[in-house]
């Protein structure tokens, strides 16, 4: 099976995760992921399908995520680069430690927790995602108190496998979501 549609896609999302935040949270990844196939010369399907898919089984094995996805993923015959990306975003947990080894499987480790950041400063402070500004998100990256789940030390590990700064990245997302609001 070739990659699925976007719409293909959200039907499975729809199908797998029930929680409204997670949905948001796939949907924030895939946005600002299409926004990075650009910059590094993907394919900006194959980066927003894996964004979207990327928790498919999160909110059902979050003990083992994500090793139910992967196994669909390879059923389905979805590209390797797909597959890496979803297990190497898992870098560090559940057993998992496959660094990432391309531009896209670094983009989703160093995006997946990063918008969990962006998602919890908006609830403080409802401004579109496009107006935030880089210093004030720099700051709550910091903060450890802040999102307190967040795990720091992922977006780090993704940045440096992508070639970008904590601050180049945070600027990123900010360009790639503002069109998410």
């Amino acid at each position: 099976m070739p990659l699925p549609t976007k719409d293909e896609a959200n039907q499975l999302l729809e199908l797998h995760v029930t929680d409204d935040y997670q949905r948001y949270h796939a949907r924030m990844v895939a946005a600002a992921l299409e926004g990075y196939a650009a910059r590094f010369q993907g394919d900006p399907h194959l980066w927003f399908i894996t964004g979207l898919l990327h928790d498919l089984d999160f909110q059902k094995h979050p003990e083992i995520h994500p090793r139910e996805s992967l196994q669909w993923f390879r059923v389905w015959g979805y590209p390797e680069e797909l597959i890496h990306a979803v297990e190497a975003h898992a870098y560090g947990y559940n057993g998992y430690s496959a660094l990432p080894r391309t531009p896209l499987a670094a983009a989703l480790l160093a995006t997946d927790e990063l918008c969990g950041i962006f998602y919890a400063y908006r609830k403080m402070n409802p401004v579109r995602y496009g107006e935030m500004k880089a210093g004030s998100i720099k700051k709550k990256v910091k903060d450890t108190a802040f999102a307190a789940k967040v795990d720091r030390a992922t977006i780090t590990v993704g940045c440096e496998h992508l070639g970008v700064t904590v601050d180049d990245h945070i600027a990123n997302l900010i360009t790639f979501l503002a069109a998410f609001d």
